[in-house]
């Protein structure tokens, strides 16, 4: 039901805009919340949605999903020629084109965000209001020209994508997660919580997950940095991976993840299902919300204690972020080595706390040396992500935890970037290396058969 459908040339353009959409001002500082629609573009809106109004009328929605795209779309141009003659409204052959393709957006998928989920270049879209859409790109953020007719038309773009998935947004539960066909993850909230209207931000699926290679083509760490981190996933060690939002941590998850045995079993376990995993023994598991009535929620604590059962060689969670946190850790703790989860923070210090306090907050009467030396001894890395000032994503410290002293739980690190300042550009300048401290768990990598060559940790090597 949801397809891109090509233009008359075969090509489906990446950059289309809603008809009559001067070019928006590239000064953010001057643009208001609700920029004045003018005289022109709003008769435009009004037209593509009138039209789209009379196919509805006309066509058989039940089958459409049926029907080849080119006859479709011969069938909608059709439909409209006709309405626009009866009208007596004259439209250039460009602009037509255009209208059609804005027309099957609304019929078929998610009217003016199509092009946007079209286009590969964007990671997240953010519709602020019906009259305000940002966009971001390589980490900053941009205004686009795109519009929705009114208030209505983002609500009725809105309910369409959460019924889809079995979920619902009113008045009595203003907000709401949802998932798009493509696995992009989706949050809306309406009135009365919006004060300016609804909004929705769509974090997209990146339907080629980035590799190490390409994670180090970017800048995001070094080739030494990657090839240790391939070590902790092959010598079966537990990695907590934090940063924080936007900074790239389940596209790190996904790239290491890749490093596990092809003849493991694993299970993963998320809100919405963003993990990519190659492997063919995978399991995934996604919670469910309550039913309106608020009842028969599946909580990700209960597929964490579900996952147990089920007999994982490894774990993967895709954020802990609150009482499954406890669970994940006694798997850690209980044999299920090379388990790997996110958790949002932004140090390696500020993560460990983050999980101490999510234990905490379940209620379980658990004393806190008992629950440090838990983490102490359940989690052995903790790959720290942050999104700089330019907005590229950079892998900021790979520390290990190296076990307690009194009731503090120890760690060092064995990679780190170091910020040097800015260039004239505004690009962030610095470099990771390594640190010159020999990973205490050293030996037990080399017992597992993998090599650890030691000038892999010489400053110089980590360069």
């Amino acid at each position: 039901m949801f397809k891109s459908f090509p233009s008359i040339n075969g090509q489906r353009p990446t950059n289309v805009v809603p008809l009559g959409v001067s070019p928006a001002p590239t000064d953010q500082g001057q643009l208001s919340v609700n920029p004045p629609l003018d005289a022109n573009l709003q008769a435009r809106l009004e037209l593509k949605s009138h039209l789209h109004e009379v196919l509805l009328d006309r066509l058989n929605l039940s089958v459409i999903d049926k029907v080849q795209p080119e006859e479709l779309r011969r069938e909608v141009a059709s439909l409209v020629s006709k309405v626009l003659s009866d009208e007596g409204k004259a439209m250039r052959s460009e602009e037509f084109r255009a209208l059609i393709d804005e027309i099957l957006d609304e019929v078929l998928g998610f009217g003016p965000l199509e092009p946007l989920l079209a286009d590969p270049s964007v990671n997240d879209i953010l519709v602020n209001s019906h009259r305000v859409v940002y966009v971001e790109r390589n980490g900053v953020l941009e205004k686009t020209r795109v519009r929705f007719r009114d208030e209505r038309h983002l609500l009725r773009i809105i309910d369409k994508i959460v019924s889809q998935v079995g979920r619902r947004i009113d008045e009595s539960q203003p907000w709401v997660d949802a998932r798009l066909p493509d696995g992009s993850r989706v949050n809306a909230i309406i009135r009365p919580c919006a004060i300016d209207g609804p909004s929705m931000s769509i974090r997209k699926f990146s339907r080629n997950p980035l590799t190490f290679d390409r994670l180090v083509e970017v800048g995001a760490l070094t080739p030494t940095a990657a090839r240790f981190l391939q070590k902790l996933v092959e010598a079966r060690l537990n990695v907590l991976i934090s940063g924080g939002t936007g900074s790239g941590k389940t596209t790190m998850l996904n790239a290491m993840s890749s490093f596990i045995g092809r003849a493991e079993r694993i299970v993963t376990i998320e809100d919405a299902a963003e993990l990519q995993l190659q492997q063919e023994h995978v399991v995934r598991l996604e919670t469910r919300p309550p039913s309106p009535g608020g009842a028969n929620a599946v909580t990700q604590r209960d597929l964490v204690r579900n996952a147990l059962r089920m007999r994982p060689d490894r774990i993967v969670v895709g954020e802990v972020r609150g009482a499954e946190t406890f669970d994940m850790l006694q798997a850690m703790n209980t044999g299920h080595d090379g388990s790997m989860t996110t958790v949002h923070a932004n140090s390696a210090r500020d993560a460990l706390g983050r999980i101490e306090q999510m234990v905490t907050m379940t209620g379980i009467e658990f004393p806190l040396s008992a629950l440090r030396a838990q983490i102490a001894s359940g989690i052995h890395f903790v790959v720290q992500l942050s999104r700089l000032g330019d907005g590229r994503r950079k892998v900021m410290s790979i520390s290990e935890i190296t076990g307690m002293e009194g009731q503090i739980v120890t760690m060092q690190d064995i990679f780190l970037y170091r910020k040097r300042g800015r260039a004239e550009n505004g690009d962030v300048q610095g470099e990771m290396t390594a640190t010159g401290i020999r990973p205490r768990c050293a030996n037990q990598i080399i017992a597992s058969g993998i090599d650890l060559p030691a000038e892999m940790f010489r400053p110089e090597g980590g360069a």
